[in-house]
């Protein structure tokens, strides 16, 4: 599939009468964050490494159709959200969501965190009524509260790119 690089064209007589400015193509990156997405947990979700995802956020980056599609599904937003436009903030609808799900994020993470009843009454109270605003909350983790948390399924990066026991004893080290 061929892509074309979108370029703007400007007037400048400082640098000549055509100067190659490039133009920001998209705003994954600051959807990601507002969705509250990891690098990490969106190269699982996409199935690739997080090198890949960074390049793909970059807002210069000439992007595919099909992966525009794959980061719809993995943030949950209009495609067209994911496109830069001149004004370039984000739909009203997809602020909220972010914040609902950060407000959620900390609801669980209060629940989580409290051994103490009245606290987790309120914590449980403040879910269900996000739960109500917006029921795809329900199944929302909590904040992380050291690292990122795997899956029993998960490995972390040393297991794709593990280390030959022949350079741990290669080196000759002086005594």
């Amino acid at each position: 599939m061929a892509t074309a690089k979108l370029r703007v064209l400007t007037d400048d007589s400082t640098n000549g009468p055509e100067t190659s400015v490039p133009k920001t193509t998209n705003r994954i990156r600051q959807v990601r964050e507002q969705q509250g997405v990891s690098l990490r947990t969106a190269a699982r979700r996409m199935k690739t490494d997080i090198r890949s995802v960074r390049a793909q956020e970059n807002e210069y980056s000439d992007l595919r159709l099909s992966q525009l599609e794959c980061w719809q599904e993995i943030l949950e937003v209009p495609l067209m959200d994911l496109l830069e436009e001149p004004g370039g903030r984000l739909s009203r609808p997809i602020l909220e969501r972010a914040k609902l799900l950060r407000i959620m994020k900390t609801a669980v993470s209060i629940s989580e965190n409290s051994a103490e009843e009245p606290i987790q009454r309120f914590a449980q109270m403040l879910r269900e009524q996000l739960v109500d605003l917006m029921p795809e909350l329900e199944e929302v983790p909590g904040w992380h509260s050291i690292g990122q948390r795997r899956g029993l399924d998960e490995m972390g990066r040393i297991a794709e790119h593990p280390i030959m026991d022949s350079h741990l004893t290669s080196h000759n080290y002086a005594e």
